[in-house]
């Protein structure tokens, strides 16, 4: 396709954290990237969370704002023998994430008339790594009561607990220990981890609290 490099990368969240990672990257920008584990602060990855197709890198900034850090990252993977790219991105909350990324060498051309095709080879791969390392398992039945997770939603739309219990027609106490049973079913400690719990299970939904907070 005109393309230097490629790498897959898959990975399903669950009880084994489960993954694929096949690329031919060069040797020095795989030794940094793998043995600094650079995925947490990777751009491209974060910026792959807000696209529904894929892009190409010089269009990063289009996704995601770029910190100094983000720059210096993407200056190292030059240095490396990684250019210009075009990254396929695949993530389901709460099940998994992948992306299939095309990349040229440094000073390279991205090969503009390949990007459809790498889109649907890309697409495609991402498909058949979750077939390889298998769907997440669907919980059988929620693991929060209905009330609970109306607490957890008024809650991650920013209401207090008296003003959730304003809301849903409770008592202060009552929306207290909801969240508190809520957290306990999650074995968790904290109202932001609760909710990032909640959203990955499906139980809220982003819309529901975007949709809500944002202004007209």
């Amino acid at each position: 396709m005109g393309f230097d490099h490629f790498a897959l990368a898959f990975e399903r969240r669950g009880g084994d954290n489960a993954s694929i990672l096949v690329h031919n990257y060069p040797e020095a920008w795989a030794r940094i990237y793998i043995g600094l584990d650079l995925r947490s602060t990777d751009p491209i990855r974060r910026a792959g969370e807000r696209s529904l197709t894929g892009f190409e890198w010089r269009n990063v900034d289009h996704f995601i704002p770029l910190s100094r850090g983000d720059r210096q990252f993407l200056s190292v993977a030059r240095e490396s023998g990684v250019g210009d790219g075009f990254t396929v991105p695949r993530h389901l909350p709460g099940e998994a994430s992948g992306s299939c990324s095309f990349a040229v060498k440094p000073r390279a051309d991205t090969p503009g008339h390949m990007l459809h095709v790498a889109e649907i080879i890309g697409a495609v791969a991402i498909a058949k790594a979750r077939e390889l390392v298998g769907a997440a398992p669907l919980r059988g039945r929620s693991i929060l009561t209905e009330r609970q997770r109306e607490c957890v939603l008024w809650s991650a739309r920013g209401k207090t607990a008296g003003e959730i219990a304003d809301i849903l027609g409770i008592s202060e106490e009552t929306v207290v220990r909801h969240l508190k049973m809520a957290r306990d079913r999650y074995s968790v400690h904290c109202r932001s981890m609760l909710i990032l719990c909640a959203l990955f299970d499906g139980l809220i939904g982003f819309s529901d609290i975007y949709d809500w907070w944002r202004p007209d």
